[in-house]
């Protein structure tokens, strides 16, 4: 495909299963465990928490099976935008694409701000010198200090190479996923089976429905994989992206039900609910020392670095594919020549997190509810371009399967009479990145225009 008259360099092919898993895997679990635990209990109590999750993450798994059919068949860094521009217009495609690159990006300045509240709880000298205020909540100097040189550390990592960003992706989740072994392992020997009611916080439907709610948020990540196929070693396989979809929605369901009941299982849950971490705080007074919540953080902590940088891959790696293909401004699709990676991209990333910090600890709740929606109408995008793709009947019927999980998802997020559904904010912040997308692909279509560069 012809996507520019410029001398095209091609990205890096240093990639291999375990860093795809390790993307897939630590792009999708964060430190909403640890930060939001009691949203998602107090939205469902422990049984509507596990069961919101697990129903939830099981209902990806055909939309998992579409992507890795899709990505074998088509290993383009675009990803969404690929798939949807073989069937559909080229809006439909630039829409898709900007919604996922919003799904991904949203969780950079969440982390560079979650990052700061750890350290704080961690050192509480650190919960001073407050700056301003985002309506109630403060911001404090160190807290945004250390998200900017979080942020800093993730943009430069990306910069270098991707062979030294996966080494870093590999190390923090591998290491998240033993620390939370030793802790969960530890705690729940201390803990009782009285503490877990009430299991539901409402009717056990709406319990349920309220938790699934956010579980697309929480769970995407799974298709981050399709977004580094393009750097994938000249050894790999292409079936392999279906190993490692399928694994990272596999063990990613298997953490929040396994953290969920763990937290539930070692203290009455009911009287945390006001703690800050109240994850930490649950362990800390099963056990009844300190020590175990500093391996809750340790944990939390790299957690929060891979979720970091697995959505920053993304988010500049699709951000990259939509430049390339002429959707936006030509120049975000270029490759650093000795890097070889999305440079200017990854760069424009790193800025926009930094942009985004400034709101503080208000963006942490809307931004789940807004990731959920974008997500959510990815996938159904996916989905239905592989339906109109013509595929065996048995996988037309998988894509359809995806198509109304996608669909039902994100109507359970706006329908007005249900639950938990969209707020004035949140659709003021959808709107406002649709306009900033809209202006963006206007302007790149009118410059195509006058300057006569064929795409």
């Amino acid at each position: 495909m012809l996507y520019n008259s410029r001398r095209v360099i091609t990205l890096a092919r240093k990639l291999r299963l375990v860093d795809y898993f390790a993307l897939g895997w630590g792009t999708m679990v964060g430190v909403g465990w640890l930060v939001v635990m009691d949203d998602w209990l107090l939205r469902g109590g422990v049984l509507g928490g596990i069961l919101g999750f697990a129903i939830g993450g099981a209902l990806l798994l055909p939309i998992g099976y579409v992507y890795g059919q899709l990505v074998s068949a088509i290993p383009d860094a675009a990803g969404e935008v690929a798939y949807t521009a073989r069937v559909f217009p080229r809006s439909v495609s630039f829409a898709t694409g900007w919604m996922m690159i919003l799904a991904y990006f949203i969780v950079c300045p969440w982390e560079a701000v979650a990052v700061g509240k750890i350290a704080g709880y961690i050192f509480p000298p650190l919960d001073s010198i407050e700056i301003y205020r985002v309506g109630s909540h403060p911001v404090y100097l160190p807290h945004l200090l250390i998200g900017l040189g979080l942020t800093g550390l993730i943009t430069l990592l990306n910069y270098r190479g991707i062979r030294l960003s996966a080494t870093f992706q590999n190390w923090t989740a591998f290491g998240t996923l033993a620390l939370f072994v030793l802790f969960v392992g530890i705690g729940v020997s201390k803990g009782s089976a009285r503490n877990f009611p009430p299991l539901f916080t409402h009717s056990p439907f709406v319990s349920v429905l309220l938790v699934m709610q956010v579980v697309p948020y929480f769970m995407t990540g799974f298709e981050s994989v399709v977004k580094g196929a393009e750097e994938a070693s000249p050894e790999f396989r292409s079936r392999s992206f279906f190993k490692a979809i399928w694994m990272a929605i596999v063990v990613g369901i298997l953490f929040y039900i396994i953290v969920i009941a763990a937290v539930g299982y070692v203290a009455p849950w009911q009287q945390l609910t006001h703690e800050r971490f109240m994850t930490a705080v649950a362990f800390e007074r099963a056990v009844g020392s300190r020590w175990i919540v500093s391996v809750i953080l340790a944990a939390a902590l790299l957690s929060l670095f891979k979720v970091f940088n697995g959505n920053f891959i993304a988010a500049s790696r699709l951000l990259f594919a939509i430049g390339r293909r002429g959707l936006i401004d030509h120049r975000l699709g270029d490759v650093h020549p000795r890097n070889q990676t999305p440079s200017v991209a990854v760069l424009c990333i790193g800025l926009a997190t930094v942009a985004c910090m400034f709101l503080g600890d208000a963006v942490l709740v809307p931004i789940s509810e807004v990731g959920s929606v974008v997500s959510a109408i990815g996938w159904l995008a996916a989905c239905a371009a592989y339906y109109r793709m013509a595929p065996p009947a048995s996988e037309r019927f998988v894509a359809a399967a995806g198509v109304v999980i996608g669909l039902l998802m994100i109507i359970m997020k706006i329908a007005p009479g249900i639950p938990g559904h969209f707020s004035a904010y949140e659709w003021l912040a959808l709107a406002i990145w649709s306009l900033i997308g809209f202006s963006m692909s206007r302007r790149q279509e009118h410059v195509s225009m006058t300057s006569g560069v064929e795409k």
